[in-house]
């Protein structure tokens, strides 16, 4: 199956196929084809449809026995979820006594039990069994990211450096005005960019909207920092900051209008006075804004903060900016952006009246783009606790000229973004006008999150160290955020007036399919942060390590990893120490003298 470029096409309505669909249907997104996601670049989702097609084409059975059948349905649960059943059936309809309803039922089974920790290699496994050659040779392999589902990086099949998306899989799967936003996007990499940028910008909006993660009361609020080299695309980011400005200048008109009021009030004031010493004087109102400069003192920004019941939006497309007020004397509220993230409390003086302020639950997001250099400046080390609380977006490098002068009918991008900013405005007002909304997952949907970031932290921490695992487990908190900020956008697309806010799957799905990408990205910034506090050297033994995990099979002999190691010039000392190391972590299991295997 040769690569599908990216076609904005691809986000549009159906049309008038489908007209014929029942009322309540239309109101969805379109819906997904079923044989494969609509990939932008070749992914796994590419090498799963070659291999059916290969065994399509010999009509090879490899469900021989019910165990097979089985393990083959938790593999694609895995890997794909829902969009795994018409693999499924495919595969399944090779035994001669196929029937579809009963591979029906055998799948929902599937999607309810979870695999205990079958993945997607599975498919492969059962396919080399029978004969099947499961080789891309066209496709260059990356081991350079471990995936904690299973992979290991060996069927990444983006050319090497080149870092993964996700907005393939979220096809057909995202709330409207997400959806809005990814149509107007130009490549995968781009809706990934613009999808991120539109859920960190109005994470900062959902203040009705909390859960509770950890026995503690959470919103919606991420950091994004979108990285690149100069002219690599992450300006379009700049798109995302409309989206909220609806908001802002509705806040920004609302202050004008008491402060209008005020000057009223005072101008009585100050003639009364004369007259009566003792009136008190009327209250300035509160600066109110959602957008806070990033330039500014930080004073300043925990008096807006305050001023606006303790929420707010930083959004800089050059990530310097803050770096530099960061490394100032007057600006240096680092430790107050690393407690907004948690929501714990910030205590500051304003000296105007000397009046001590607490932040009790202080609600910031930020939006931050830049090039990789300027994320050391910001973040001088990994260890940094700011590292941890971002989302990393690696933005790939594309080697291509864009039309510059093509553009929509009657239309800019700056005038559709405004438009869905504005659709946004609604659902803000309507969150506004009612109690805080309790956001939460189901008791599967728990399951599922608790197995991923469980076999996360332990194949993480087994190639990096304890470095890395603050990263993992605040995605798993992002992850949850990012979970609530899709449920509540549903409440565009129905328009109902709920008192709790249940996650539905399809939104859970498409939350762990963007932190499984992110994961990865992460991974990319953090060894280029410790590459440039270390050295290179030690950023080549982490690829070295990582590769030579990757290499060994499920299961093998002392003899069997001495020769891959020599294979990669990794010594043997050096090849057993790593050994012990995965065994302490969990990622290998003795079975017995000389043997081990990899832990599921």
């Amino acid at each position: 199956m040769s690569k599908k470029k990216f076609n904005p096409e691809d986000w549009k309505d159906p049309g008038p196929a489908a007209s014929s669909a029942p009322k309540t249907e239309q109101a969805k997104q379109p819906a997904r084809p079923a044989a494969a996601n609509p990939s932008y670049s070749a992914t796994l989702d590419d090498q799963i449809e070659r291999l059916t097609a290969r065994i399509e084409a010999t009509g090879t059975d490899i469900t021989a026995g019910y165990d097979r059948w089985r393990d083959l349905g938790f593999a694609l649960t895995d890997a794909l979820g829902e969009n795994g059943r018409s693999y499924f059936h495919r595969l399944s309809r090779f035994y001669p006594g196929y029937d579809e309803k009963e591979a029906d039922n055998q799948y929902d089974k599937c999607m309810r039990a979870h695999g205990h920790g079958i993945t997607i290699r599975t498919l492969f496994h059962l396919a080399k069994e029978n004969g099947i050659s499961v080789s891309f040779p066209s496709e260059k392999t990356s081991q350079n990211f471990p995936s904690p589902d299973g992979t290991d990086g060996m069927m990444e099949t983006a050319a090497p450096g080149t870092m993964p998306t996700f907005s393939h899989s979220l096809y057909g799967h995202l709330p409207g005005l997400l959806d809005e936003v990814a149509r107007n996007a130009r490549s995968d990499e781009d809706a990934d960019v613009l999808i991120l940028g539109a859920l960190a910008t109005w994470s900062a909006c959902l203040g009705k909207v909390y859960g509770v993660y950890d026995n503690k009361k959470v919103y919606p609020n991420l950091f994004l920092y979108v990285t690149a080299p100069a002219s690599a695309g992450k300006g379009r980011l700049s798109l995302c900051r409309r989206l909220a400005q609806p908001i802002h200048d509705r806040l920004r008109e609302l202050y004008r209008e008491e402060m209008d009021e005020y000057r009223i009030q005072k101008a009585r004031f100050d003639r009364a006075k004369k007259k009566n010493p003792d009136l008190e004087p009327p209250e300035e109102p509160p600066l109110r804004m959602l957008i806070i400069p990033a330039n500014s003192s930080s004073t300043s920004v925990y008096q807006i903060l305050s001023d606006n019941g303790g929420g707010g939006l930083m959004f800089e497309t050059e990530g310097d900016t803050l770096a530099n007020v960061f490394a100032s004397d007057y600006g240096n509220y680092s430790d107050g952006f690393r407690k907004a993230f948690h929501h714990e409390p910030i205590s500051y003086t304003r000296r105007k009246d000397r009046e001590f302020v607490e932040l009790l639950r202080p609600r910031l997001s930020a939006v931050l783009s830049g090039t990789p250099r300027q994320i050391s400046a910001l973040i001088p080390d990994a260890e940094n606790g700011l590292f941890s609380r971002f989302i990393f977006y690696y933005l790939n490098f594309r080697l291509e000229w864009i039309n510059v002068f093509a553009r929509t009918p009657n239309t800019t991008l700056e005038e559709i973004f405004d438009d869905i900013g504005y659709g946004f405005l609604d659902l803000y007002q309507r969150l506004e006008m009612q109690p805080e909304l309790e956001f939460s997952l189901t008791p599967d949907q728990q399951l599922d999150f608790h197995s991923y970031y469980r076999s996360a932290q332990e194949q993480y921490y087994g190639i990096f160290g304890e470095d890395i695992i603050g990263s993992v487990r605040r995605l798993g908190l992002i992850t949850f955020r990012i979970a609530m900020i899709l449920s509540a956008l549903r409440l565009h697309d129905t328009g109902e007036v709920v008192t709790t806010l249940i996650c539905d799957d399809e939104d859970f799905q498409s939350a762990m399919a963007i932190a499984r990408v992110l994961i990865r990205h992460t991974v990319r910034v953090y060894r280029e942060l410790s590459s440039a506090d270390l050295g290179k050297p030690a950023a080549e033994r982490s690829d070295r390590q990582q590769q030579f995990l990757s290499s060994l099979p499920d299961t093998f002999s002392t003899q069997t990893f001495l020769q891959i190691a020599a294979r990669l010039g990794i010594p043997q000392p050096t090849a057993e120490r790593y050994i012990g190391s995965w065994r302490k972590s969990g990622l290998l299991n003795r079975i017995k003298q000389g043997y081990y295997e990899k832990m599921k």
